[in-house]
């Protein structure tokens, strides 16, 4: 069953009467039985999406659609959603079997009936030897998978995971995200899963919406998105190492690498000093601004002006006939990739990150040229960021 969110807007209002978007006019459609990540930074908005469809808020405007039903104005309760939260809100006096079955008994199902769904539950998210056991017995990985088993024991028509990994360790992270995917295709359940981690939504996703301020940016399959940012903010979001930012400027549909100031200034002494006194030397001493040279990148067909160059750590070429040339500053050997941090050719003070093939044998202090992939870098507008 999919999900249909139409021009849905939350706005939340301070003590003082002022007032905060936290989601804006967003239009999204989450697939029936796919696995759905929202996306973004803290303060996007994506849980307050979350526990709108959970029916936990409600949205100042705009309609929430299970299939073709409006379940706008329904309760949680009828809604058919499993949720689990952050801190998995697990009862520590119960055991496993009966954190489970807990919804199952609110319900009135039979006792041989709930047992029976519970016990079928623990088996598919793997804990089904640790009934008999208490929360505070159970590792923060199996306390997560006692969460969803007592989400999905209510046979829900949505699965919703409010940041269900934040509270694990990286090895236990990197298991239990799998074990989340496996579950969720084993029942075919709708599912949405709400998150900050850029690799965690990406590995296990269907699809991705990634929002900012409130407002979706775009949505797609993450690999898609990935390669085809539709503006600056995604392109800076998605990626580790992150994308490589330059300042560039288009002339005459010529893709310049630039300073972004144009030019630097320098102190210019009159010439033939041996012939003048200080005093003269002094009053003929002057600042002139001197035009710093482009690198001219590509042709790219677009106005001319300032833009900003993105380019995938991943999107460099050793090339003894490349445009670029940049120092080495530091090599980071990473298995079969070579990690290279390079000085700014313009200020030496900023860096960037680029990876290349490790057959290349390369050390700190050369100075080593680059072309491009053209399909990992990408050309935006300065002003509203959109990709050119």
């Amino acid at each position: 069953m999919d999900i249909k969110l139409q021009k849905v807007t939350k706005i939340f209002q301070a003590k003082d009467k002022s007032e905060t978007v936290a989601v804006n006019a967003l239009d999204v459609v989450i697939p029936s039985g796919k696995l759905i990540g929202l996306l973004g930074p803290s303060g996007c908005g994506k849980s307050t999406t979350l526990y709108m469809i959970a029916g936990l808020l409600e949205p100042n405007e705009g309609r929430i659609f299970f299939g073709d039903e409006d379940v706008t104005d329904l309760p949680p309760e009828e809604r058919g959603i499993g949720l689990v939260f952050q801190n998995y809100a697990l009862y520590p006096h119960m055991t496993v079997r009966q954190n489970i079955m807990f919804p199952l008994e609110n319900i009135k199902v039979p006792k041989q009936e709930a047992l029976s769904r519970a016990q079928e539950m623990a088996d598919l998210v793997g804990i089904g030897e640790l009934m008999d056991r208490k929360p505070k017995q159970l590792s923060g990985g199996q306390q997560q998978r006692v969460a969803i088993a007592r989400a999905l024991v209510k046979q829900p028509r949505v699965l919703l995971l409010d940041e269900p990994l934040s509270n694990l360790d990286a090895r236990l992270r990197l298991q239990t995200r799998e074990e989340i995917k496996r579950i969720q295709r084993e029942t075919g359940i709708t599912t949405v899963f709400v998150t900050h981690d850029q690799e965690e939504a990406m590995s296990i996703s269907d699809q991705i919406v990634l929002m900012d301020f409130g407002v979706k940016q775009q949505v797609g399959e993450p690999q898609f998105v990935y390669d085809k940012p539709i503006n600056l903010f995604v392109a800076k979001f998605l990626g580790t190492p992150p994308i490589n930012l330059f300042a560039g400027e288009i002339v005459k549909n010529k893709l310049l690498l630039a300073d972004g100031k144009k030019y630097r200034t320098e102190t210019q002494a009159p010439e033939h000093q041996e012939d003048l006194t200080e005093d003269a030397i002094r009053a003929m001493t002057h600042e002139v601004k001197v035009p710093i040279c482009n690198v001219e990148i590509m042709d790219k067909k677009a106005p001319d002006g300032d833009v900003v160059i993105g380019i995938r750590p991943e999107g460099f070429v050793v090339d003894e006939k490349g445009p670029l040339e940049l120092e080495i500053f530091m090599v980071e050997t990473i298995g079969r990739d070579t990690s290279l941090v390079v000085k700014d050719p313009f200020d030496d003070n900023k860096s960037y990150r680029i990876i290349i093939d490790s057959s290349y044998r390369v050390k700190a202090g050369d100075k080593v040229k680059f072309s491009f992939k053209p399909d990992k870098m990408f050309v935006f507008d300065k002003t509203s960021g959109d990709v050119l």
